[in-house]
């Protein structure tokens, strides 16, 4: 199995919009490392057999995937319906060209009420033929429960978010925890011999309302002792070099088309 990292920035990406040229502002990191230049979150799971399974749709989904070379996408999953994880969802009408078909999707009940009111055009009955809107199959997620996907158990891991609830990711001794600010004791449960540990760091030092900051990050990996943690959805205070420089031994920042192998 190969994780690629498409995404790794927060909510505005990096550079935000903005700086006093115009284009663009960096905050607190380094406009002259390259990965430093991060994009909206989001992964890709490519199974044994060859298969890819998006998670979220984000805004840069687009150029995400071509620069990664990832050209076609078997099946897709959606972590909460926040605009960085779902405002590409129309691209998933160029996915379905690829495929040929209707893309299998996954998410609670919740996000696909939240989606058919903000996509209600991606949801009216299909007829066949070409491709002219996103066209998925309906897949519900039980938060807490698991579900499969091409023969890969997933487990779904439901996540203090601040003001709402995500989905964790739980699939073999990989966990995808993005956008999550606590971790309840059923979660850390859930995530109890994780091997490889991609977590929501968004901040240095204390938690934002709704994203957790690197001590917390630091508590989780402690407690769960994973053999390596990756860092994403990073905002504008976490420069690449230093997070290098400073995280302890098996903790690191990602990067926008990282590859792990699991």
């Amino acid at each position: 199995m190969k994780i690629t990292l498409l995404g790794t920035g927060g909510s505005a990406g990096l550079p935000q919009i903005g700086g006093a040229d115009g284009r663009g502002d960096w905050g607190d990191t380094d406009p002259n490392e390259p990965r430093n230049r991060r994009s909206r979150p989001s992964i890709v799971i490519q199974t044994d057999d060859g298969r890819n399974i998006l998670v979220d749709t984000s805004p840069d989904i687009r150029y995400q995937l071509t620069d990664c070379g990832i050209g076609k996408i078997d099946a897709v999953i959606f972590t909460h319906a926040h605009a960085d994880h779902v405002a590409g969802l129309d691209e998933i009408r160029i996915l379905n060209r690829i495929l040929g078909a209707p893309l299998p999707a996954y998410a609670t009940a919740e996000v696909w009420d939240e989606l058919k009111t903000r996509f209600a055009y991606a949801f009216r009955p299909w007829k066949g033929g070409f491709f002219g809107r996103p066209v998925m199959e309906i897949n519900e997620i039980i938060p807490g429960h698991s579900f499969e996907v091409f023969g890969l158990s997933i487990l779904s891991i439901d996540q203090d978010h601040g003001y709402s609830r995500s989905l964790g990711l739980r699939f073999g001794g990989v966990a995808y925890c993005t956008d999550v600010v606590r971790l309840d004791e059923t979660a850390l449960a859930a995530l109890q011999g994780v091997e490889t540990f991609i977590v929501d760091c968004f901040t240095p030092a204390r938690d934002h309302p709704t994203h957790a900051g690197l001590p917390t990050v630091l508590s989780w990996a402690e407690t769960l002792r994973p053999q390596r943690t990756i860092l994403t959805h990073m905002g504008p205070a976490m420069d690449y070099h230093t997070l290098l420089s400073t995280l302890p031994q098996g903790i690191a920042p990602g990067y926008d088309g990282m590859t792990i192998s699991a």
